[in-house]
């Protein structure tokens, strides 16, 4: 007698593609994937109830692709962020899990040089970066930028009550190779003219008081938390420092491929 073979129990689809194959989960998503939002914003873009976008959120959240922390101008708000990073492991593993040959390869974080697409005359992308005091995290971001961006960026910071470099900003960006100790902090308002590509507010006060700049700029908020805020000692925040550091540089190698794809597109900047 032939014996017969059972087929095998077909598989359940990986958790990412469930939980991004809902209609307002993938919408969230697509926001978040722009900026940091509260959840009242989210609730006018995606054009549901404050309940069912919660609740939507909270899968997210569940599933490890969404992070939230309160605002640090509100304690009363909270700000959603996305965790690109998360994001591109698990559509990785998706693919795998369906066919060894559809296994993604993720690009690698930081675009190569030389543009491709762009004129050797076309003027570089021209990035603001926002926080209160422009002592810390916007000075390391500028830092960040300019040296993975080359010559494809030009990229400042400024805050809306400057104060001192903080010393912890300096040691971390010294040790990430990059020095920043001859920096001055800036007031927004010495830019307030300037045309911008992307204006990125990095701290949940500044965001509320903002301006707009000419030129229609891509605008976007990182809810980064105040490193300094952690402790008055600096011995007792550079640890803060590091992480403040660290996201970043995650935040920033994922932008440059936002604007190499804005670079060869076909609608530009």
């Amino acid at each position: 007698m032939r014996s017969t073979i059972s087929p095998e129990a077909p598989a359940a689809p990986p958790v990412f593609l469930r939980l991004t194959g809902h209609p307002v989960r993938w919408q969230l998503l697509s926001e978040l994937a722009r900026s940091d939002r509260q959840v009242r914003e989210l609730t006018a873009l995606v054009g549901q109830r404050q309940s069912l976008t919660s609740y939507h959120l909270g899968q997210l959240r569940g599933g490890g692709l969404v992070t939230m922390r309160r605002s640090s101008a509100d304690k009363r708000d909270t700000y959603y962020s996305l965790d690109l990073a998360v994001c591109r492991e698990r559509l990785a593993e998706a693919g795998a899990a369906l066919h060894p040959g559809l296994q993604l390869v993720p690009a690698a974080l930081t675009p190569p040089p030389g543009d491709p697409g762009r004129r050797p005359a076309d003027p570089p992308v021209r990035v603001l970066f926002l926080c209160t005091g422009n002592s810390s995290r916007s000075q390391m971001a500028e830092a960040i930028l300019a040296q993975r961006g080359g010559a494809r960026v030009e990229v400042v910071s400024a805050g809306s009550q400057p104060k001192p470099l903080h010393p912890n900003a300096v040691l971390v960006m010294g040790e990430h190779g990059i020095d920043i100790s001859g920096r001055r902090s800036k007031h927004l308002s010495e830019f307030i003219e300037q045309r911008f590509d992307f204006v990125i507010s990095l701290c949940d006060r500044v965001r509320e008081v903002c301006p707009d700049f000419p030129g229609h700029p891509a605008v976007a908020h990182w809810s980064i938390p105040d490193p300094a805020a952690e402790s008055t000692a600096d011995e007792q925040s550079y640890p803060a420092f590091v992480r403040t550091a660290d996201e970043l540089n995650t935040r920033i190698q994922f932008l440059l491929h936002a604007i190499e794809h804005a670079l060869t597109s076909s609608e530009g900047v």
